[in-house]
């Protein structure tokens, strides 16, 4: 037998993937689960930009080889939609990388940078890709806290002397996921100064930015002064535009950072299809209206989930954007044993804290990307069970 790699050897199995599997076999067995787990739009793009699709994939023309950083309207578009979202100035041939998925970007990125000895500053909880592609990349992870007391904004000033000499790569993500935490832009101001003082890489999943409520508009770190020079900022169309499916994300902001990222590139992919890169532009460059139509169904998900859990005596944070709802397990429970006692008497699915690390322990994050009815389905179990077992 031939073994592989640490990268695979050292790397335990996905949780979604295993999740699918489970929730497979249930499913064959006849059960009804309410998947309010993963974090993918159910709502479909605007009808624009599934035309823009059609459109170009009737094109002969459109279906070779394309260019590994997209198409010059594509690049336009993202720099475009940053100066209207943000009032962020970028060269689109030099600060805008177009990505298969904001997912593949990050993975890149920190295989470009990152090799033996070096470390990545991670949040926890945080999303796992970050944890992983460093440990891939065969640095060491340091994980920073991210704590209700500090509103989920990690502790920049506590991270030791000995480990900061050896810092690549500082991940943030706000809104966060899962925690639907906010960061205001004082706080980005503190990061590009940390980051400039020590030599850092600053990367910044934005990929929930534009899923707002309560007159919310979350904030770009590329904003800040000197942060186009400091940092990368990771969007993806997946939570923007419905468009989770068709993997289109961007790397945008430091310019030696995205020659690197460009570089791992032309080495691990041949570019996208044509007719996707095309739609993409369209959902940028096109009416926009339609988002806040969409984001006032999120908001009355939303709101139907935090009605739910406090009727059972929860006290979910309320979030101001992302796509989720993070609450604490009722007392003398994990996440891990909540979770599964949910699957199992409500066939309701969420996710325990704990995959996204150690400081989720105690949580649970529930996503509320389905229709109200089903919404409306899956929170009347779980009330009715917790209220048996809580009353």
């Amino acid at each position: 037998m031939i073994n592989p790699s640490y990268r695979v050897a050292n790397i335990s199995g996905h949780f979604f993937s295993e999740l699918n599997q489970k929730l497979a076999r249930l499913s064959a067995a006849g059960a009804d689960v309410i998947r309010l787990d993963a974090g993918t739009p159910d709502l479909p793009p605007a009808a624009h930009i599934l035309e823009a699709l059609r459109r170009s994939a009737g094109d002969p023309t459109a279906h070779g080889y394309q260019p590994y950083d997209g198409t010059p309207s594509l690049r336009q578009a993202w720099a475009e939609a940053y100066r209207r979202s943000f009032q962020v100035i970028l060269d689109a041939d030099g600060e805008v990388l177009p990505l298969l998925g904001s997912k593949e970007g990050i993975f890149n990125l920190t295989l470009a940078y990152v090799q033996t000895g070096d470390v990545v500053l991670v949040p926890d909880p945080g999303y796992m890709t970050y944890t992983r592609s460093a440990l891939m990349a065969g640095g060491e992870v340091y994980t920073m806290p991210l704590l209700p007391e500090r509103s989920y904004l990690p502790d920049l000033s506590g991270i030791p002397q000995d480990v900061l000499r050896r810092v690549k790569i500082l991940w943030l993500n706000y809104p966060n996921n899962p925690t639907t935490a906010t960061a205001p832009l004082d706080f980005f101001d503190e990061v590009v100064e940390f980051a400039q003082s020590h030599n850092i890489l600053v990367c910044h999943d934005a990929a929930y930015a534009q899923i707002t409520f309560d007159g919310y508009q979350a904030p770009s770190l590329l904003q800040v002064a000197g942060a186009v020079e400091t940092a990368v900022e990771f969007n993806t169309l997946s939570k923007w535009y419905n468009m989770a499916g068709w993997r289109v994300g961007a790397a945008l902001g430091n310019r030696q950072a995205l020659a690197a990222l460009y570089q791992m590139k032309v080495n691990v992919d041949n570019g996208h299809f044509r007719p996707v890169l095309d739609a993409a532009a369209a959902a940028l460059a096109g009416e926009q209206g339609w988002l806040a139509d969409r984001n006032r169904i999120y908001e009355q998900r939303r709101d139907l989930v935090i009605r739910g859990l406090r009727q059972v005596g929860l006290e979910p944070v309320v979030p101001q954007a992302s796509l989720y709802v993070w609450f604490e397990a009722p007392s003398g429970w994990s996440s891990q044993d909540f979770t599964l006692m949910l699957l199992e008497k409500a066939q309701v699915s969420l996710v325990p804290g704990t995959v996204f690390g150690k400081n989720g322990q105690g949580y649970i994050r529930l996503s509320f990307t389905e229709p109200m009815e089903r919404l409306s389905e899956a929170m009347s179990r779980i009330v009715s069970v917790l209220g048996r077992r809580m009353g």
